[in-house]
This record gives structure tokens, C-alpha cells and sequence, in this order.
């Protein structure tokens, strides 16, 4: 059985990310294109919940939806509402019973080890929106990184949508990071207008 990755590294990263966004920067744009930075923030908000729920498998009344965005939820208490998710979060994975058999999260049901990786992931590729959307620096370990790319890469080379849509193209000799990011449909040069 292989290791299964730790999520803790990509929460903190998250965390210490949301911490340096200012109330300004709430209606910045963002490379999600219906997004801004408070509604991709209220999305992290809801992801960090949603696969907590996954790995614990303990499911809210009428079962997992997809988390939205959307910046008029995010509360006054958001600062410190959000990392203490995030903590729980990375925490709920470290159980080996969170990476056995099936969950639900986002509204499918999916084996739990897909689970996992898909929520690394989503810290990853959310980090590093929130990152450019802010100016923030953000070099994820490639320990990080890997399972967001074995995740991402298609089976199928005659596919041109990847797992979050249509791949944006880069050189295999690009960075590990900006890999991910063009399988997560992203362009790695986007900044902000």
C-alpha cells in the first residue's frame, strides 16, 4: 500500500495565504473566472468542510453538495473560522481509515483515496489562485505537488477536458507546479489585471 499524502502542508500553506489577504482584496479578481477573491474564499470555506465530511464520512442531513462561492456568506468570523477548518481538514485525513473504501464530496460518490487526493488538490490549485489574486509567493514541496499531478493527468490522450476542464497546454519541462495548474485548467502566467 503506498503512502498516502499529507494534507497538512497545503492547509497551512492555505492558511497562512488567507492571512495575508487584506478586506480590499475581497473583491479582487481571480484566475476562477466567476470568481472573486471572497467568493473563491467562501468556496474554500465550503470545501474544507465538505471533505472533512468525506473523511469522516459523516454526511449532513440530505447528503454532500458541491461548495459554491459566493462572498456575502463569509461572516465576520472568516479570519479565524476558515484555518480552524482547514486545520481540521488536513487532520481528518491523517486517520488511514479516511483513505478506505467510498465517500461523497461535491455531490459524488467517489473512493475515499480519490477523495483525499481530490481535496489536496483543491488546496493546491485554490492556494495558488489565492496566491496570484494577492501577490502572495507560493512554492509548494513537490511531495505536495505529485499526487495533484498523478490526480490530474488523463488516461486519455484524445481528451483535450482534463478533470476541471479544458487543459490549459504546458511544456513538460515547465515547473511541477505549473503542470498541475495547466491540468487543473489554468494558465500558470495569469496575473492580476
Amino acid at each position: 500500500m503506498s503512502p498516502k499524502p499529507d494534507l497538512t502542508p497545503a492547509a497551512d500553506a492555505m492558511a497562512a495565504l488567507l492571512a495575508g489577504v487584506t478586506d480590499e482584496q475581497l473583491t479582487a479578481p481571480t484566475p476562477c473566472e466567476d470568481y472573486t477573491l471572497g467568493d473563491l474564499i467562501d468556496h474554500i470555506d465550503g470545501l474544507a468542510q465538505a471533505f472533512t465530511n468525506a473523511a469522516l464520512k459523516d454526511f449532513p442531513e440530505g447528503g454532500s453538495q458541491g461548495p459554491s462561492g459566493d462572498a456575502s456568506r463569509l461572516g465576520d468570523d472568516w479570519r479565524t473560522r476558515i484555518p480552524a477548518r482547514l486545520k481540521t481538514l488536513a487532520e481528518a485525513w491523517q486517520a488511514p481509515a479516511a483513505w478506505e473504501g467510498t465517500t461523497a464530496a461535491g455531490g459524488f460518490d467517489l473512493p475515499a483515496e480519490i477523495a483525499g487526493t481530490v481535496a489536496l488538490n483543491e488546496l493546491v490549485v485554490h492556494g495558488w489562485d489565492v496566491a496570484v489574486s494577492t501577490g502572495q509567493p507560493f512554492d509548494p514541496a513537490p511531495a505536495t505537488l505529485e499526487p495533484s499531478l498523478h490526480l490530474l493527468t488523463p488516461q486519455d490522450t484524445e481528451s483535450p477536458d482534463g478533470f476541471f476542464g479544458p487543459i490549459v497546454a504546458v511544456p513538460e519541462s515547465a515547473p511541477l507546479l505549473h503542470r498541475v495548474l495547466g491540468l487543473s485548467g489554468r494558465d500558470p502566467e495569469w496575473t492580476r489585471p
